[in-house]
Order: structure tokens, then sequence, then C-alpha cells
């Protein structure tokens, strides 16, 4: 399997400034990213009635657990100088504007984490939205992983 090469410069870019670094061995499964994407997405659903603030951030979990796992499949992983936004933007620039739902949910996420005001409210539907497209990126990314050889 060869490396993806949309957004190769990118991610080459990444790894020399260190957001990205590169894993071996058993951190280049994807599937168990993905598979923890689903159970956390099914916590998600849970709560989505109860607590949608905890269903919300739940389901940008999930769906960060699935885009990590595109990662490692690669060979790669976001470090701490990159964090959130590293794994943002690899996935954007090398499978496209269908993983731009991250992006938005990872800002909610970061307004709900450090809100301006205490009492930052996720409506139900709100939750309801999220858990929706986190269902997508990991539906999205079960199918790319078998065409992804390490970067």
């Amino acid at each position: 399997m060869t490396r993806w090469s949309r957004g190769e410069a990118d991610v080459e870019r990444m790894l020399a400034s260190g957001e990205l670094q590169r894993v071996k061995g058993e951190a280049t499964d994807g599937r168990r990213w993905l598979e923890k994407a689903t159970t956390t997405l099914a916590s998600a659903e849970d709560l989505k009635g109860s607590d949608p603030n905890s269903a919300y951030t739940l389901a940008y979990d999930a769906a960060r657990f699935a885009c990590a796992g595109l990662l490692a499949q690669q060979g790669l992983r976001a470090t701490t100088s990159g964090g959130h936004y590293a794994v943002q933007q690899t996935v954007i620039r090398q499978f496209g504007p269908l993983f731009e739902p991250y992006g938005t949910m990872r800002r909610r996420r970061n307004e709900l984490e450090y809100p301006e005001f205490p009492d930052e409210v996720v409506e139900t539907a709100e939750a309801g939205h999220a858990i929706a497209a986190a269902r997508s990126l990991i539906d999205a990314a079960e199918k790319l992983l078998d065409h992804l050889g390490l970067f």
C-alpha cells in the first residue's frame, strides 16, 4: 500500500514542525481507534436527552478518535504541540471537505470547555447534530482506512 499523496506537502511540513510525529508497530492500527470512536458515540447517544453538553463533548471525542485512526493507519499522530488542530488540518488537507465538520465540532467543543459564561448550554438538537456529524466521520474513516499505507 502506498502512502496517501493528497496533502502530502502539508503532512511533511507538520512532521518537520513537530505538530505530527511518526508511530510504528501496534500504534499504526487505525481500527482500534474506530472501535473506540464507535463506543464513545454510543455513550453520546445515551446522554443526548439527559445531558446534551456531555453528549456533544462525547460526539466530538468520537469524531476525533475516528480522525486519529486515519492518522494512525498512516503511522502518524498529533503531538502535544499540534494537538487537536493538527488532527483537523491533516484530515481536511488529505481527505477533503467531508472532514470539515470535525473543525466546527472542535471549535464548539472549545467553547464548551472554556466558556465565556459558566452557563453555556447545548440544546438536545445541537447534540443530535453533533452525533450525526460524528457518525458520518466514523463512516467515512471506515471507508478510507483500508486504502491507507504508512506515510
